[in-house]
């Protein structure tokens, strides 16, 4: 199942700038770890903002939540979390059904 989920830094202002270093390594680690583990799919950085937006894949929101529960800045964080569906007139959804019905040979339009 995927999801969009945007995360929103809210670190406050007298927090301890060395902790924030710290946990942004971290964050990278982790991030890093669940990209490999293929529950991060695609990340996007929110121009003008510290907050980001993911592309996550999931069995189930359940598995979702436990994995952003593990990220470092987890209680720092505004989350809002869209379960997606699948729509029927998605182009690479009909770029892949296109592509399949000429076979692999045909890759001359592109």
């Amino acid at each position: 199942m995927e999801f969009l989920v945007e995360t929103d830094v809210h670190w406050p202002p007298e927090g301890d700038a060395e902790r924030r270093e710290m946990l942004i390594g971290a964050e990278a680690r982790r991030a890093s770890e669940l990209i490999r583990q293929g529950l991060l799919r695609r990340l996007w950085r929110v121009p003008g903002r510290w907050a980001n937006i993911g592309l996550w894949e999931a069995l189930d929101a359940t598995e979702l939540h436990e994995a952003l529960a593990t990220l470092p800045f987890y209680p720092w964080l505004k989350i809002v979390v869209r379960p997606l569906a699948i729509h029927p007139s998605d182009p690479a959804r009909n770029r892949a059904a296109r592509d399949d019905s000429h076979g692999v040979e045909d890759r001359g339009d592109r």
